[in-house]
């Protein structure tokens, strides 16, 4: 499958479009910095990462709609303490002059943190970014507990990269989150990236939880860590799976994933009701708003 050919793949499966849950769009100040972070790629993980989607803002917002992509969750997320109340400030300016952009927000373990995420709630934020990897933080931060309250009251999915890939960090591990949820049970919880490279781990957070799913950002694609056969999980799971990308900053086209996720749904045990949930009907739900 092409870029050009997503659309119509997906008006031919009878749903309006694709929900996205996991896409960056960062200021260009941020967003130049991680650019310069996957052109070391080589260095940094030990692989080539050229970015695909290496364009302004304006294009990188035409190509999305032109694969069909009808809502998204533009994701940030702060490296540093002080800077996750200016990003959830920019992002709520985005999300105003983007109709098909959800407002999102991200935290960080910091004393005002309780303050400024009840702020992008209260303003209508429908998604949280927490980037565990990055942020070097530990998520079980006496100052996180009642943000994860928050959110979890609030009903507003946490797409958490808590996973080991594609870098081991001083706090990565689904384990480490497992406490996490054995505080806050009711959270509603979206594993970024499945939780890779611990696929098992991952969907035994989903089989304990009624709120945890996984996406489907770079899972399963000819580049990186190789997917073992969770396809047993999915069957159980079939509506705790969302459509994922890393758009735009992914070494090979957006097409690829979809066909990856297409590729999933041959199995006689998933099928096109699997598609419609993964790609649109579980996105949507999560997301809700506008």
């Amino acid at each position: 499958m092409k870029d050009s050919e997503v659309r119509s793949w997906v008006t031919g499966l009878g749903l309006p479009g694709l929900i996205d849950i996991h896409v960056h769009f960062m200021p260009e100040s941020v967003l130049r910095k991680i650019w310069a972070y996957f052109d070391n790629a080589a260095q940094n993980y030990g692989v080539d990462w050229p970015i695909r989607y290496r364009f302004d803002e304006d294009e990188r917002l035409r190509l999305l709609r032109s694969f069909g992509v009808v809502k998204f969750a533009p994701l940030v997320y702060p490296h540093k303490p002080g800077m996750a109340e200016w990003l959830n400030e920019w992002i709520r300016e985005f999300s105003a002059r983007t109709p098909d952009a959800v407002l999102t927000a991200t935290l960080f373990p910091e004393h005002d943190v309780d303050s400024y995420l009840a702020k992008a709630l209260d303003a209508g934020a429908r998604c949280v970014k927490a980037h565990v990897q990055i942020g070097g933080y530990d998520p079980r931060a006496s100052e996180l507990d009642s943000a994860w309250g928050m959110i979890a009251e609030a009903g507003v999915p946490v797409v958490v990269h808590c996973g080991h890939g594609p870098l081991r960090g001083a706090f990565t591990g689904l384990d480490v989150f497992a406490e996490v949820m054995r505080r806050h049970p009711s959270l509603t919880l979206v594993l970024a990236h499945a939780g890779m490279p611990e696929y098992d781990a991952a969907f035994d957070l989903v089989s304990r939880y009624p709120n945890v799913y996984v996406d489907t950002t770079m899972v399963g694609v000819d580049f990186g860590t190789p997917m073992p056969d969770f396809l047993p999980w999915m069957v159980h799971f079939p509506d705790r799976v969302v459509l994922g990308t890393d758009f735009p900053n992914i070494p090979y086209e957006y097409a690829h994933q979809i066909e990856v996720i297409a590729r999933w749904a041959e199995d006689a045990r998933l099928g096109p009701d699997f598609l419609r949930a993964a790609l649109h009907d579980t996105p949507a739900r999560l997301l809700g708003g506008r």
